[in-house]
């Protein structure tokens, strides 16, 4: 998977098409990834010890990881992401502006 958490991506297709966030956690068995802000849905809670009152929450749900895209930190535009061997050690680095990412 291209994506990490931390990263800052932005949503390239879906209901919330052009929106950035942050992902908060990946789920690499099912190639989703929780993007802070994104996908919202309603949950409905039962009345816990956390919550004593129940209701409805809003929470972020997974999204595909295709329809997520890493922004380069260098230009702060979406770009498509790629693996190569520096120093003996696997790094991503920015199709576009062919600069290291981490």
């Amino acid at each position: 998977m291209f994506i990490k958490t931390g990263d800052k991506v932005r949503v390239i297709a879906g209901k919330d098409k052009g929106k950035e966030g942050t992902v908060t956690k990946t789920i690499a068995s099912k190639n989703r990834v929780i993007v802070e802000g994104i996908n919202m849905v309603k949950k409905h809670t039962k009345a816990s010890q956390a919550n004593p009152q129940g209701g409805i929450v809003d929470t972020e749900a997974p999204i595909q990881v295709s329809n997520v895209m890493l922004i380069d930190p260098s230009t702060n535009e979406p770009t498509r992401v790629g693996f190569r061997v520096e120093d003996g050690k696997k790094v991503r680095f920015a199709k576009k502006s062919n600069k290291t990412i981490d």
